[in-house]
């Protein structure tokens, strides 16, 4: 069985670059340098994190909050520990 998780996020758009922000609480924040315009943000957010993650653009999705500023991100092939762990390097190469 494939592992997969849930990510909390706190979404900024109109960021001069796209880039992982740290953490608020327990959510991941995140700018993005797209607008929140026709989904642009969130596909820039889902694209970001799955390169970010090493994982396939599909692997990453909008559970719920679309059109909200946090939303909670659908992530396949890795459990919540691992998405964590990865997160932790990619802050601290």
């Amino acid at each position: 069985m494939t592992p997969s998780c849930q990510l909390p996020v706190k979404v900024i758009p109109n960021a001069p670059r796209t880039v992982v922000a740290g953490w608020l609480g327990d959510a991941l924040k995140v700018r993005v340098q797209a607008p929140p315009v026709e989904g642009r943000a969130n596909a820039a957010l889902c694209a970001g994190l799955a390169q970010l993650l090493g994982l396939p653009g599909a692997a990453v999705s909008v559970a719920r909050g679309t059109t909200a500023s946090r939303k909670l991100l659908r992530i396949q092939g890795l459990d919540l520990a691992t998405v964590r762990q990865r997160l932790a390097a990619a802050e601290n190469p």
